[in-house]
């Protein structure tokens, strides 16, 4: 079957990843259904990945338009690509996911299907949520102040966001709270302006949270695509490897989305996120390389607390 092109427009920001971005074309170029465009917003200090736009992609029906970002950071990159995008659906995916078949086929059905569907992502196989154990299902109540059957899906306590599961029992299409964006479609007509905050640089760590929130404020639904699958193949990135500049800029940002998104602000909600902070870092000491990092993450969570701490001082005095 031909593949046919839609009202889409995918928006990928990548940097210095040209061989991972090809196989997620090429991935792409063996859907029946892809996007009439695909925009590429590229940080990257060499010419591999404009050339591998220039070159094209053999099956990839879409139209791909390279451009050199602005400036870099997962979140400005996508929102450059969204300001020169022409469709009615906008997609964010990730520069290193794989697609199963007729993945953009069940995203696009399932907006097409419900009317009131603000944004819905893609189950990706290899990161999903397993039922906890006593630990964390203990944890995960104690965030959200009382039991659920299954917490999969939902943002709890201080922006703590659960990913969707994968069960035959369940629908195809699985309402949710949030969404990420490594494979997630939205409808323009949705999408706040700007689309992410200006808070979210670089790594942009929980901007999709913060704008699939924004969506569902707005009375939009959200949904996950159970049987609309990708793998995500995560690659290593400059970004990744300072671990306290990732561990501090967490902390920030949930911080962020409970108090200015959630509008969770009382004694408690701060506890509970010092309580799911200390579990964390408890968490990644049970693996060795969790042990490793657990210097540096000490001193990011650290380096949270002293910019929060001069934050609220400053909005004190002014």
């Amino acid at each position: 079957m031909q593949a046919e092109a839609r009202q889409i427009s995918a928006v990928v920001a990548t940097r210095n990843r040209a061989d991972s971005l090809y196989k997620t074309l090429i991935s792409l170029s063996g859907q029946e259904t892809q996007p009439w465009e695909i925009i590429i917003v590229d940080a990257s200090d060499g010419e591999e990945t404009h050339e591998l736009c220039e070159k094209g992609i053999v099956n990839l029906r879409s139209q791909i338009r390279w451009i050199h970002a602005s400036v870099t950071g997962a979140a400005s990159q996508r929102h450059q690509g969204v300001m020169i995008a022409t469709q009615p659906l906008l997609w964010f995916f990730d520069d290193d996911i794989l697609f199963e078949q007729n993945c953009v086929e069940r995203l696009w059905n399932a907006l097409e299907q419900d009317r009131q569907l603000g944004g819905v992502n893609a189950m990706i196989i290899n990161q999903r949520y397993h039922s906890p154990g006593f630990v964390s299902r203990t944890m995960f109540t104690l965030m959200h102040g009382r039991r659920e059957k299954s917490f999969a899906g939902k943002v709890i306590g201080p922006a703590i966001n659960l990913l969707p599961e994968d069960r035959d029992d369940l629908p195809e299409v699985v309402p949710v709270e949030w969404l990420n964006t490594t494979c997630t479609m939205y409808r323009r007509e949705v999408l706040p302006t700007p689309v992410f905050d200006e808070v979210f640089t670089g790594y942009s760590l929980m901007e999709d949270l913060a704008l699939s929130l924004r969506v569902a404020q707005a009375g939009w639904k959200l949904a996950n695509a159970r049987t609309a699958r990708v793998v995500h193949d995560s690659q290593p990135g400059d970004y990744k490897s300072d671990v306290a500049a990732v561990a501090s800029m967490e902390f920030q940002n949930r911080y962020y989305v409970m108090t200015n998104i959630l509008h969770r602000r009382s004694f408690s909600d701060h506890v509970r996120l010092m309580i799911w902070e200390l579990f964390s870092i408890a968490s990644g000491c049970v693996s060795k390389r969790g042990i490793r990092n657990l210097a540096p993450v000490l001193l990011g969570k650290w380096n949270a607390l002293r910019a929060l701490g001069a934050a609220r001082k400053n909005d004190f005095r002014a």
